[in-house]
C-alpha cells in the first residue's frame, strides 16, 4: 500500500502538512480508530478501487444534478429559518403570546440554529450507518412535524418545542446530509458549485420572507405554518430520491469527532473565523424585520428589507464562488468578511435610518453570509475533501454557543428609543472585524505552507483552482519542507497572493 510515511504496518502513517493535507495518512489514521483490525490486503483493494473511481470521474454531470437537489434542501431549510425574522417582527408586535418576553423569541430562533449544528454528530454518524438519503429524509419528517405542531402553539413553551427544537432536528439532519456532497462533485468549480447550492437558502429566504408576512395577514399564524409544511415535506423528499453521493468513491471519512485535527492551529483559525461571523450573521437575518419597524417602518417595509437581503444571497453567493475559484477561496472568504464588517458600521448605522438606506444595506447581505458560500471550500484546503465531513460535524458544534445566544444578545442590547439599535450595529461589526481577523491569519498559515513546500509559482496556481493538485507532489514533501519563522508568517498577512 503506497503512504507518505512508513512502509511498516506497526508504525502510524506519518502526516505531512500540505494546504489540502491530511488526504490517505489521515484517512487512514481515522480508519484505524474504529476499525482496528483492518488487514492490509483490504486496504490495498480499497486504494485501488479508490484510485480506479478516481480516473473514471469527471467533474460535473450528474453533480450538477446534484447542486441542485442541494440549493432546494437549502430553501427549504435554512431559506425557511431565515422568514423566522418575520415571525420574530409579528411576535413582538402583535401579542399573540401575551406572557412571553422578547428574550423568549429571540430563543425560538436562535435554537432552531444551535440544535441545527448541535444535532450534526448523530447526523453524521447516521450518515456513515443508513446513507446520505435515509439521515435527509429523517430530517424532512422532523421539519414538517414541526411546522404542524407550530400551527396548534398557544403558549410560548409551545414554540420552543416546536420552531425552535424539533424545526433544528429536521434542520439539522438535512444540513448535515447534504453540506458535504456538492464538493465531492467538483474539483476546479467547487466553490462556484457550493455557492450555488447554498444560494438556496438565499432565494428561499426571499420567497418565505415575503410569502410568510402574506399568510399571516391573508389565512393566519396556523394555516401559514401548515402550507410551509405542506410544501417544505413535499420539496425535500423529492430532493432525497434525486440526491447522489460520492462517499464510497473518495473514501470520505464520516466520523463524529476526529480529535486529529483539534490538535492544528490552522483548524482553530477556521473554527474561529466561523464562530464570529456566525454571531453577526444571526443578529442581521433576525433583527432586519425588526429594526425597520423599531425605526419606525410598516410590517410590510420589514419584510421587504429581510426579502432583498435574501436575494442578495441568492445572487450574490453564486458570484462569491465564481469569484473565490478564480481569485483564491481564502482570499475572498476573507474580503467578503471585511466587506461586511464596514457595512455594518458605515451602511447600517448612517444609512438605515431611511428606509432607501436600509435597503441599500440589505443588498450587501451576500458579504454579510459569505461564510455559508465559503466554508465548505474553505474547510477542503484546510483539512483535505475526504476529511471534510468528520472535520465539519465538530465544526458544526462548536458553532452552536453563537447560534444560540446570537439573538439573545441582540435583544438585550436593544434599547427603546430611535437609536435602540447602536449598541447592535456595533457589536455586529466588531464581530465580523475578528472574523475576517482568523481568517486572514489562516491565509497566512496556507501561504507560509505553500513556501515551506517550495512550489513553483505555477504549481501555486494550479492550488487556487484544486487543493488535490499538492497531494500529487506531497512524496517530495519531506525533502523540501523547512521551517518559518513567525514573523514570515506576519509577512504572508500582506502580500497579495492568489490563495
Amino acid at each position: 500500500m503506497t503512504t507518505h510515511g512508513p512502509e511498516n504496518d506497526d508504525s502510524p502513517p506519518k502526516l505531512i502538512r500540505v494546504p489540502s493535507n491530511v488526504i490517505y495518512a489521515a484517512t487512514s489514521d481515522a480508519r484505524s480508530e474504529t476499525v482496528p483490525n483492518e488487514k492490509t490486503e483490504q486496504g490495498q483493494s480499497e486504494t485501488d478501487s479508490r484510485e480506479e473511481a478516481k480516473t473514471e470521474f469527471k467533474e460535473g454531470g450528474y453533480g450538477w444534478v446534484v447542486v441542485l437537489a442541494v440549493a432546494l434542501v437549502n430553501a427549504h431549510t435554512w431559506g425557511l429559518n431565515s422568514s423566522y425574522a418575520v415571525f420574530l417582527a409579528y411576535y413582538l408586535n402583535s401579542g399573540t403570546f401575551p406572557n412571553a418576553s422578547p428574550l423568549s423569541f429571540a430563543f425560538v430562533g436562535g435554537l432552531s440554529v444551535s440544535i441545527a449544528l448541535l444535532v450534526s454528530p448523530l447526523a453524521t454518524i447516521c450518515i456513515r450507518k443508513f446513507g446520505t438519503k435515509t439521515t435527509l429524509r429523517i430530517g424532512v419528517v422532523f421539519q414538517a412535524v414541526s411546522f404542524i405542531g407550530a400551527s396548534f402553539t398557544s403558549q410560548i413553551w409551545h414554540l420552543l418545542l416546536s420552531q425552535g427544537i424539533c424545526f433544528g432536528i429536521g434542520m439539522g439532519f438535512a444540513f448535515t446530509a447534504t453540506v458535504g456532497v456538492v464538493p465531492q462533485w467538483f474539483t476546479k468549480k467547487r466553490s462556484f458549485a457550493n455557492a450555488l447550492s447554498t444560494a438556496g437558502s438565499g432565494f428561499g429566504g426571499l420567497i418565505y420572507s415575503l410569502a410568510t408576512n402574506a399568510m399571516i395577514d391573508k389565512m393566519g399564524l396556523a394555516w401559514a405554518f401548515r402550507i410551509l409544511a405542506i410544501i417544505s415535506f413535499v420539496v425535500n423528499g423529492f430532493c432525497s430520491i434525486i440526491l447522489r453521493d460520492r462517499n464510497k468513491a473518495i473514501g470520505a471519512v464520516h466520523v463524529a469527532f476526529h480529535k486529529g485535527v483539534l490538535k492544528r492551529r490552522e483548524y482553530w483559525l477556521y473554527v474561529f473565523w466561523g464562530f464570529f461571523a456566525m454571531l453577526g450573521y444571526v443578529i442581521v437575518v433576525f433583527s432586519l424585520a425588526d429594526y425597520c419597524q423599531h425605526v419606525g417602518f410598516t410590517a410590510s417595509q420589514g419584510s421587504i428589507v429581510s426579502a432583498m437581503f435574501n436575494l442578495s444571497q441568492g445572487i450574490g453567493r453564486p458570484l462569491i464562488g465564481l469569484v473565490s475559484d478564480r481569485m483564491g477561496r481564502i482570499n475572498v472568504a476573507g474580503l467578503g468578511t471585511l466587506i461586511a464588517c464596514a457595512a455594518s458600521f458605515f451602511l447600517w448605522i448612517f444609512a438605515g435610518k431611511y428606509f432607501a438606506g436600509v435597503i441599500i444595506y440589505a443588498l450587501f447581505g451576500m458579504f454579510a453570509g459569505c461564510f455559508w458560500a465559503t466554508v465548505g471550500p474553505v474547510g477542503a484546503e484546510v483539512v483535505g475533501v475526504q476529511l471534510l465531513p468528520a472535520a465539519l460535524s465538530i465544526y458544526w458544534l462548536v458553532l452552536v454557543l453563537p447560534s444560540t445566544f446570537a439573538e439573545a444578545i441582540a435583544i438585550g442590547l436593544k434599547k427603546p428609543g430611535a437609536n435602540g439599535y447602536i449598541d447592535i450595529q456595533i457589536f455586529t461589526g466588531i464581530m465580523y472585524a475578528a472574523s475576517f481577523l482568523a481568517v486572514w491569519l489562516l491565509r497566512s498559515w496556507k501561504l507560509g505552507e505553500m513556501e515551506k513546500l517550495g512550489l513553483t509559482a505555477a504549481q501555486r496556481q494550479a492550488d487556487v483552482q484544486d487543493d488535490d493538485v499538492v497531494r500529487q507532489i506531497a512524496s517530495n514533501a519531506t525533502s523540501v519542507q523547512k521551517r518559518l519563522s513567525w514573523s514570515a508568517y506576519l509577512k504572508f498577512f500582506i502580500v497579495v497572493e492568489r490563495v
